[in-house]
């Protein structure tokens, strides 16, 4: 049986000079598409999202074993026709033209 109660504004003090915030600058630009390889650099949300990492596998790459080079470019295909469909009804069109960017690139590598 669990007892609920309200998070009180001492608790939150409390938590905070036990765990202050750690402030860490933003790397360069030309670092960012690395940021996976050093720890506690800003993820870049085009090339590599934190949240398609699981472990030491990146879901793009997971997804491309599970499938023909053929299937593949078919996802990739998609994946951009996506992202060009709603950049503009998502709030970040710059973000999603670059990420269908990213499939695009991926799928001209997939015929080279």
């Amino acid at each position: 049986m669990s007892i609920e109660r309200e998070t009180s504004r001492e608790d939150w003090d409390r938590l905070r000079k036990q765990y202050p915030a750690i402030e860490k600058p933003i790397p360069p630009v030309e670092a960012r598409g690395d940021y996976d390889k050093v720890k506690g650099m800003t993820p870049d949300m085009v090339n590599h999202p934190s949240h398609y990492t699981y472990g030491k596998i990146e879901c793009i790459d997971g997804i491309e074993e599970s499938m023909s080079t053929e299937a593949f470019r078919g996802y990739c295909k998609g994946a951009a026709m996506k992202y060009l469909w709603r950049y503009e009804r998502k709030g970040k069109p710059l973000e999603d033209l670059q990420k269908a960017q990213w499939y695009l690139v991926k799928l001209i590598s997939s015929h080279q």
